[in-house]
């Protein structure tokens, strides 16, 4: 079982939709290599990329929200601050310890996972039917 991608979480702006889409990539790559046996290694990889990716794509699509008027842009930038403090806590309690920890794994699959289900599916495809609204 891995993660992709599917059509009906576009938001509608190819950017944004292309960033998604290389989450679910680096994401289902995790998971694969869980099942691999090789979790530690691959999650050292995913957390350099997260924390490069919170940035570009947070900053992107935050600013997509404030130039359209999106209405739940405050919500919206609280929910992305709420991720990078977990991120952060996972990079540092992996610094900490000096290796990768099973529970690392763990808690950054659920981390993923909660952000998949939770903000992705939900909170982004909201900026999608507001944009479309607006055209």
């Amino acid at each position: 079982m891995g993660i992709s991608w599917r059509d009906d979480l576009a938001i509608g702006v190819e950017q944004i939709d292309n960033q998604h889409k290389e989450l679910m990539q680096r994401f289902d790559v995790l998971l694969s290599a869980c099942r691999d046996g090789k979790g530690g290694d691959e999650l050292r990889r995913l957390v350099t990329f997260l924390n490069d990716y919170v940035i570009s794509h947070f900053r992107d699509e935050e600013a997509l929200q404030r130039t359209s008027g999106f209405p739940d842009y405050e919500v919206h930038r609280q929910e992305h601050d709420a991720f990078r403090e977990r991120l952060a806590d996972l990079k540092q309690r992996i610094d900490q310890d000096g290796e990768v920890l099973v529970d690392h794994v763990l808690d950054t699959n659920k981390m993923l996972l909660d952000w998949l289900i939770k903000h992705i599916s939900v909170k982004d495809r909201a900026i999608g039917r507001y944009l479309n609204r607006m055209q």
